[in-house]
């Protein structure tokens, strides 16, 4: 079995680290709120740090720590100081929605201290820690290699892959992220129509009906049903639709690139619109966000 140290204990971290100590490694924990990591290492068995550099020590070298904390500043905080706690061939991953320029350059500043850097977007939502992550997996061959043990048992079978070298696992995971606007704002129109359409449909067995061999059949559908079977008019959610950063940045990309991107641009634009006046399309889609990975929603 590996070890591991895990800094972010949220609704990512903490379940990520409780399916690896579910699977024998060593774990050990750091969150801002020590409350949170006393309670969680209690809970799983982990080892649990107070401070960053407390969390190095707590590991055998060659270490690893796992960074599920938000993008930009919080984790380039978080990387600065691991940096000045660990030593050559240790390793740095980043399982967060980073921008994929900021984790190339972050690879880039850990090379004069031979600390490897991996960016690992990741997806699964709350329901990881019962089905696994997807882990998208860029930087060095080696250190990828050296935590196979750790993706393996993260994910679902055959639900990882190095795709390629630094900012190429964040990169993959922000054009992931688009296509999840794109699919998600095409399933709350449609439920619209149907809503409008004046024969009193039950929404939450036809998103079951077209799971069963339809071609628009998928995990999004199962958790429309799960929200349309909690409330079928989503009464008690407000159509406000977030975006968290990784879908303004693929249709950045498809700008820049001059790839056209239609679908995926309305869908974000889309997600402006839904803070302007309610709709039942971005409830839907707040609803969707809110079963698979457990954002918050907005109370009408």
């Amino acid at each position: 079995m590996a070890e591991i140290a895990f800094v972010g204990l949220g609704k990512m971290g903490g379940n990520m680290a409780t399916r690896l100590r579910g699977r024998g490694h060593k774990v050990a924990v750091y969150d801002q709120s020590a409350e949170r990591t006393r309670a969680l290492a209690q809970e799983i068995g982990a080892t649990p740090a107070a401070s960053l550099r407390e969390l190095a020590g707590a590991l055998s070298p060659p270490r690893a720590v796992w960074i599920m904390v938000p993008a930009g500043a919080p984790t380039s905080a978080v990387v600065s100081e691991l940096a000045s706690a660990l030593a050559p061939a240790d390793i740095i991953v980043d399982g967060g929605n980073s921008n994929y320029r900021e984790s190339i350059q972050r690879a880039q500043d850990l090379l004069p201290k031979q600390i490897k850097f991996l960016d690992a977007g990741t997806s699964g939502g709350i329901w990881g820690l019962k089905n696994g992550y997807s882990l998208m997996i860029g930087g060095d061959g080696a250190a990828v290699a050296r935590l196979a043990p750790i993706f393996t048992d993260l994910a679902p079978p055959e639900g990882w892959l190095h795709v390629g070298p630094s900012g190429a696992g964040h990169f993959c995971k922000m054009i992931h992220n688009g296509i999840e606007y794109g699919m998600m704002q095409a399933y709350a129109e449609g439920f619209e129509i149907l809503r409008a359409s004046g024969y009193g449909y039950d929404l939450g067995k036809v998103a079951h009906l077209w799971n069963q061999g339809s071609v628009v059949r998928s995990w999004l559908l199962e958790l429309a049903e799960a929200a349309f079977s909690k409330d079928p008019e989503l009464a008690g959610i407000k159509g406000w639709v977030e975006d968290s950063g990784e879908g303004r940045w693929t249709v950045e990309e498809s700008i820049a690139r001059s790839v056209p991107a239609p679908v995926l641009a309305l869908s974000l634009q889309m997600r402006f619109r839904s803070r302007q006046d309610d709709s039942f399309a971005a409830k839907v889609c707040a609803a969707l966000r809110n079963e698979f990975g457990g954002h918050g929603v907005k109370k009408s």
